[in-house]
């Protein structure tokens, strides 16, 4: 597998990354929330760029991984930033994004922001405006109290020991980057694979995303009985499948 290496993005992230060289349209994975560039979603894409000769990169969030800062001072909009600096620093020409879970809201913001370079995008259960959607739905007038009073709280995570610590700023600038609340103008393939079990974000939510989009190349995959992480060993084969597609319908 390829060495993490470093650069420093313009608005000061130090950002952890693994790049591949090779041809184009490039692979560029974006990882979940409190998650990292080492998961078996990213090594099984790498590991197919690989063996096509294809240009991939894969990189951590600041707060995330081996990137510098603290988690709890990261945003939406922050996480954004990374990911638009990584586009521009470390590829060159076409991208297909890859994003899973909050990798698909960072994903969609990235497309948005560099139209000329985002030429397909794969959500991976994705799940953009999900600070919107936490807030209005998942909270209860307590805990919306104690965020606005305390300025965060935590949430227990069924992916590790810590808890997910859910900060004001972080729901503030989530609702100034919510993107489907109105129509989405990315002319690209876009392919969203999602679970049917997937206990964080429901199924339906691809279909909200869809429906949003104004292109005409847009499928949803669904997985019956898949979850979350969708990173099974047949989940990974069906990732590598589709971006093939993706890749080819170019």
């Amino acid at each position: 597998m390829t060495e993490t290496q470093y650069f420093t993005a313009c608005h000061g992230t130090k950002i952890a990354y693994n790049r591949l060289a090779g041809k184009g349209p490039g692979v560029v994975f974006m990882g979940g929330f409190k998650s990292d560039k080492e998961g078996g979603k990213a090594q099984a894409l790498e590991a197919w760029c690989k063996r096509e000769g294809r240009a991939f990169v894969r990189f951590d969030y600041q707060g995330h991984g081996m990137s510098s800062g603290a988690f709890t001072d990261g945003t939406i909009g922050l996480w954004a930033k990374d990911a638009i600096s990584v586009i521009d620093e470390l590829t060159e020409g076409p991208q297909i994004l890859v994003g899973s879970s909050m990798g698909g809201w960072i994903s969609l913001l990235t497309a948005k922001a560099r139209p000329g370079r985002i030429k397909g995008l794969v959500g991976l259960a994705a799940a953009p405006d999900f600070t919107v959607r936490m807030w209005n739905d998942d909270f209860d007038e307590a805990t919306r109290r104690e965020v606005l009073e305390k300025g965060f709280m935590e949430r227990p995570c069924d992916y590790g020991d810590d808890p997910y610590i859910i900060t004001r700023a972080l729901i503030e600038d989530g609702w100034q980057n919510r993107i489907i609340a109105a129509p989405l103008h990315l002319d690209m393939p876009i392919r969203l694979i999602q679970g049917t079990e997937d206990a964080d974000v429901p199924w339906q939510t691809a279909q909200l995303i869809a429906d949003k989009l104004t292109g005409d190349d847009v499928e949803i995959i669904l997985v019956p009985g898949g979850d979350h992480r969708l990173s099974r060993e047949i989940d990974l084969r069906r990732l590598v499948r589709v971006v093939d597609g993706v890749v080819k319908s170019l």
